[in-house]
């Protein structure tokens, strides 16, 4: 039949692209989970210097504001970290009520909640930061999903615009393009072989085109990853370290200038290591 073979090769391409999309799609979850998992690592070397610091007696004014800029940027993680990701939450964040939101509430829903959780923190620790400035609690919680999802864009931007993020890394049936449902449900199969192929091909480009993004923000976060650990293994050797040598010292005051610059230096790559829990992941 006139151009059978070109529908064939075309749907035969558009397979291709969608397992090639779902494999990037999969690496990036499999990066969001190995940052959770490196954040959250990092928290407890946070709370260990903290809670050193504050062992302290006379220590200077500044030591607390300070740590309270470094709980600042470590709130919305742990916020985050705490919500149970289940298909209510999904919903809520991919779309609100809308039938297309709860259709792809439903497709990210299938995802493990480990997924589900490292990806809401990656890309949404950055953006909820400002949106919990001051919350706590259920307050917290809801602050952080409102701009997680719709709320994002009635606050004038930012955050995930919907749980986009999330829907992407979905696969192709949670962010709506609709290749994976079409190629399940033999659409292109009634299809004139030509219009088939055409409609394949155009489908595969979009693919293509978001899957060549999702392979970028891979590679961001591979890289904060990356300065995660190690910014984590530093800080907590240097901290034990300093421990293990100042001994029985309680006071600041008793420190030697060395030990005072150095106690500082530990605070300040504290504060460094948090403002990686601020960095925005998929904006370039």
């Amino acid at each position: 039949m006139l151009n059978s073979t070109l529908k064939k090769e075309s749907v035969a391409k558009l397979k291709q692209e969608v397992s090639d999309y779902e494999l990037a799609a999969k690496r990036a979850q499999n990066h969001a989970i190995s940052l959770h998992n490196n954040r959250t690592i990092a928290v407890d070397v946070i709370k260990s210097v903290e809670d050193y610091v504050n062992t302290l007696t006379n220590t200077p004014k500044e030591f607390v504001q300070e740590f309270a800029q470094i709980n600042i940027n470590t709130a919305s993680f742990k916020v985050l970290s705490e919500i149970t990701y289940d298909e209510k939450t999904m919903i809520k964040i991919a779309g609100g009520g809308s039938a297309a939101g709860v259709a792809a509430g439903v497709a990210t829903a299938a995802m493990a909640p480990a997924a589900a959780m490292a990806i809401a923190t990656t890309f949404g620790t950055a953006s909820t930061g400002a949106a919990i400035s001051g919350l706590y609690g259920a307050a917290a919680t809801n602050a952080a999903l409102a701009w997680l999802g719709g709320g994002a864009v009635v606050a004038g931007g930012g955050g995930m615009a919907g749980g986009s993020a999330l829907l992407a890394l979905a696969g192709p049936i949670g962010w709506g393009i609709g290749a994976a449902s079409l190629l399940a449900g033999g659409v292109f199969a009634s299809k004139k072989n030509r219009e088939a192929a055409i409609k394949a091909d155009n489908e595969r480009i979009k693919i293509n085109k978001e899957k060549r993004k999702l392979q970028a923000t891979t590679l961001e976060i591979s890289k904060l990853l990356n300065s995660t650990k190690k910014l984590t293994t530093q800080l907590n050797q240097s901290i034990l370290q300093f421990v293990t040598n100042i001994k029985d010292i309680k006071s600041f005051l008793q420190f030697s200038q060395d030990q005072r610059d150095e106690i500082r230096a530990i605070i300040n790559n504290t504060e460094s290591l948090s403002k990686l829990f601020m960095k925005e992941i998929g904006e370039n």
